[in-house]
């Protein structure tokens, strides 16, 4: 990073590590806090037209925090991502004032721009179940018809996210009655499979060309290779253009859909924490705004005013 010191440089890769060491970042966490970090340091070394080494980190004060915070919404980016950047921010100070031992004070009392919150769109359980019937009729190859129709049956029969459902491997079949996932973070979870989950993947895998073996991608492309998620997504398009579905009717909508049915339905709110692998609970309680809003929808449709 130009104009920023050696010190502060490595700092940051040291935190970063820290992250991805001790805490099970991902990847994708890491680059985003990389890029967050970085812009801030950056900020700072144009706005004091001079390097930026440890000490003058320790020195950031109210009035550094609102310039950097009002040249990011000079330059368009929206108060969700600059909430997000705060955060980043604010975690990698915490860190460092920690190791060098200087108060973050001013840092952390930065408070973070307000946003709405978008909550997520489930489909209804006979849109999602309507989906996955249309899906699995959609490919001119059997195969992989039934491919794309054991995918999204999984997204909404287990909650897996995209990738999770695309990174089981062939040792992993024939499905269990509980999948061991791994999810973001590198943390793992329990998620019981139901019989209409594992009866599409053994489906899938009667009819494809391509064998299940250890190490290899369960679900693969046409030419034997992993399934890229892209042609998931282009067979919910089809499928919701054909049952004239919104454009919400996504494959993440039918993970929506698999913790908004089950609260629907009585479960409990930590269980489907845990089902999901979200790290916070206050992730999941989202869902319970979804469902208020559906019922206060039943009501309206019920209850007509005069």
């Amino acid at each position: 990073m130009a104009g920023v010191s050696a010190a502060a440089g490595d700092a940051l890769a040291a935190w970063l590590d820290h992250l991805r060491a001790l805490q099970g970042a991902s990847a994708h966490t890491i680059k985003a806090y990389r890029t967050d970090v970085a812009g801030f340091l950056g900020f700072l070394h144009q706005h004091h037209g001079g390097g930026l080494g440890l000490a003058r980190l320790a020195q950031i004060g109210q009035s550094d925090m609102r310039a950097w915070m009002a040249h990011e919404r000079g330059r368009g980016v929206a108060s969700r991502s600059l909430a997000r950047a705060l955060s980043s921010v604010k975690s990698f100070m915490r860190w460092l004032a920690d190791r060098e031992g200087f108060d973050p004070t001013h840092v952390l009392a930065a408070r973070a721009p307000k946003y709405q919150r978008k909550l997520p769109r489930p489909l209804s359980e006979d849109a999602a179940r309507a989906v996955i019937a249309q899906v699995d009729t959609q490919a001119m190859e059997p195969w992989i018809a039934a491919r794309d129709a054991a995918v999204v049956t999984l997204l909404y029969g287990c909650g897996l996210r995209i990738s999770e459902a695309l990174g089981l491997t062939g040792e992993q079949v024939p499905l269990p009655d509980v999948l061991r996932i791994r999810g973001k973070g590198d943390k793992e979870r329990l998620v019981p499979v139901l019989p209409a989950a594992r009866d599409a993947v053994a489906e899938y895998l009667r009819l494809c060309p391509y064998p299940a073996a250890a190490g290899q991608p369960l679900f693969r492309g046409a030419r034997g290779g992993p399934l890229n998620p892209r042609l998931i997504a282009r067979a919910m398009e089809q499928a919701r253009m054909a049952l004239g579905l919104p454009a919400t009717a996504t494959p993440h909508a039918l993970r929506h859909s698999f913790a908004t049915h089950l609260l629907a339905a009585g479960g409990d709110l930590r269980a489907i924490q845990e089902l999901l692998g979200h790290a916070s609970l206050a992730t999941t309680q989202v869902y319970t705004a979804v469902d208020t809003a559906r019922l206060m929808q039943v009501y309206r449709q019920a209850h007509p005013r005069a």
